[in-house]
């Protein structure tokens, strides 16, 4: 395959490094990107995300009078710049939104599809799965992408901004480029040698040949280009040139000459593309201890997963209202969570494709069966298999156990509010860290690999049928956006990125803030853990060797450090009361994330 001649350059920044094509000039030593407050309390509105850059995007359009939905479009297009890596215009994503008007929650469906050629073999060779490897860097992985659609539609339904207004800090910010944190470089360093098969890529992210510098600032004129295209017409940009260079980037990933990896191509085509309609769904809804939990049904299994797993705790430990602490707390939740991802793995997939039992799932009578297993003095044997759905309330054996799917771990998450009341919870992604790894040549954005959430093939035990690849379906997702209400109002919007612990994460931050009573900000940076019916729970660092999680050894939970080191990175934002919102992002975790409020 010929590499496609890129247009992307690396620019020039006063006080930083200089990065062009192939040179770099040092400039002063800085310690990383720009300041970050964890914590907001104010009024008038508030935006929190994982960087400042893109806070600051969502801030500028909630104080020149957008709404919330404005003002979470503006930050996640920023996001598409500075955590290029995680989410951005070749990807896809969920929308939860709280309309204050009408008191409804609102949640748009923008998570990519599959081709109209893609059929339940895809991803098989000679009756078996192709390497995992494989399938993550290749065009086949590749979706029609959803975010553009997500975010056209967002604006024009709910927003009040012409969505050339909403793009433009985003188009800004790719024109004048970012200061690279340690972060940044780090995700760089740890993909260089994919980045490097890929001409566009390693153009855009591989200045001179190697990860650009902390301090330096990084450019993409492409992708502003790209943003401003989008801004004037929308959708319908995706009808021509940029639409069809996604398709053939896909179709035909353009790969460095002499590159040993074997990249598949896709089957990705401009119909695909152009042909993307992001759905509006009915929410998922549970109540718990007196609030209401609203999340996205599916193609997504985050809010069906949460919402049992919050259900199974009340049928497990009824009555405490909010009497759960410590030890008891957590066994509660990651039994829960073991028993909600049973259900998760067998059940859940797109609902226009398969049958999906979400009124089962999440209804006390199902919640009931499943908490007949729960023991407050013992652990259960993982793998769990899943819950009767015949049963009703029944105590009854469960099945076989599916295997854990494998999710990629990049993904972001915002949370957004404004004077009116409006609320946002927006989670997005494209997949694993830097994607497919291609970036489409002129456009300045990298496409997703979200097709290997798609189970390959259905296992010994008859799971996975419900996530088996298809034309025109949305594989699985876990991510995870919520709202919460109390007495009929906005109190909590919270999400992560994180794959499957994504779930786990939102049900910890809720838990501890609804069951515990910590504060949102304690909540959010609480050390935390990981149970996805498996025989292990994983833990980060900090959690292992205190005495929570020696109560908990010796009740019978195994535990085991996470790899990465942190699980999730969470944003998240409560409403006290007589206009005042507190906005609250990761002290530490992923670099730390940034807070904002209009007014303090």
């Amino acid at each position: 395959m010929v590499p496609w001649k890129s247009t992307v350059r690396c620019g020039v920044a006063a006080a930083a490094l200089v990065l062009t094509a192939g040179a770099a000039v040092p400039a002063a030593a800085d310690s990383g990107g720009p300041h970050r407050d964890p914590v907001a309390v104010g009024s008038g509105g508030a935006v929190s995300t994982v960087d400042p850059d893109a806070t600051r995007a969502g801030m500028e359009v909630l104080r020149s009078g957008g709404n919330a939905v404005d003002a979470a479009v503006a930050a996640a297009a920023a996001l598409g710049v500075t955590e290029p890596y995680s989410s951005g215009f070749g990807g896809g994503g969920y929308f939860v939104y709280y309309d204050a008007e009408s008191g409804r929650v609102r949640t748009l469906d923008g998570r990519e599809t599959a081709p109209a050629a893609m059929g339940e073999d895809a991803f098989l060779e000679d009756g078996e799965p192709i390497p995992f490897d494989e399938a993550v860097t290749s065009g086949l992985s590749v979706g029609a992408p959803g975010t553009p659609a997500t975010w056209e539609t967002a604006v024009r339904t709910w927003g009040t901004t012409p969505l050339s207004e909403v793009m433009r800090p985003a188009a800004r910010l790719a024109d004048r480029g970012f200061r690279v944190d340690r972060t940044f470089r780090e995700q760089t360093a740890a993909n260089a040698d994919r980045f490097a098969d890929f001409p566009a890529t390693a153009e855009l992210y591989l200045p001179g040949g190697a990860p650009p510098e902390v301090g330096s600032r990084l450019r993409n004129p492409d992708l502003a280009a790209t943003y401003r295209a989008f801004g004037k017409r929308g959708t319908r940009v995706l009808d021509g040139a940029i639409g069809g260079d996604i398709a053939r980037t896909a179709a035909e990933p353009p790969v460095a000459p002499g590159s040993e990896r074997t990249v598949r191509p896709g089957l990705l085509t401009p119909d695909d593309v152009a042909g993307y309609t992001a759905v509006e769904r009915e929410p998922a809804k549970v109540g718990y201890r007196g609030v209401d939990v609203y999340g996205m049904a599916p193609s997504s299994s985050g809010g069906s997963t949460v919402g049992e797993a919050l259900n199974i705790m009340e049928e497990a430990a009824p009555g405490t209202d909010g009497g759960l602490r410590g030890a008891e707390l957590r066994h509660t939740a990651l039994e829960a969570g073991k028993l909600a991802f049973a259900d998760r793995n067998a059940y859940v997939g797109d609902p226009a494709f398969s049958d999906v039992p979400l009124d089962t799932l999440l209804s006390p009578a199902f919640a009931a069966q499943r908490a007949c297993e729960f023991a407050a003095d013992s652990v259960l044997p993982a793998p769990v298999g899943p819950g009767d759905l015949d049963a009703g309330g029944e105590c009854a054996e469960p099945g076989a156990a599916a295997a854990p799917a494998r999710e990629g771990l990049s993904t972001t998450h915002l949370v957004a509010a404004d004077r009116w009341g409006n609320v946002v919870s927006y989670t997005l992604s494209i997949e694993q860290t830097g994607g497919s790894g291609s970036t489409v040549p002129g456009r300045g954005f990298l496409l997703n690999n979200e097709l290997t959430d798609f189970d390959f093939q259905v296992s010994d035990t008859g799971a996975g049928a419900a996530n088996l690849p298809a034309s025109g379906k949305r594989p699985r997702s876990s991510m995870a956006p919520t709202i919460v209400l109390r007495d009929g109002e906005p109190w909590l919007a919270v999400g992560s990125p994180g794959g499957a612990t994504i779930i786990t994460t939102v049900l910890q931050v809720l838990t501890e803030r609804v069951d515990a009573g910590a504060s949102l900000p304690d909540a959010v940076a609480s050390p935390r853990t990981s149970q996805r019916n498996t025989e292990a729970t994983e833990a980060e660092p900090d959690y292992l060797g205190g005495s929570e999680e020696k109560e908990l050894t010796a009740l019978g939970h195994s535990f085991t450090e996470v790899q990465s080191g942190e699980i999730g990175a969470v944003t998240a934002l409560e409403l006290l009361g007589r206009s005042r919102i507190q906005a609250v992002a990761e002290p530490e975790r992923r670099g730390g994330g940034h807070a904002a409020v209009l007014r303090r």
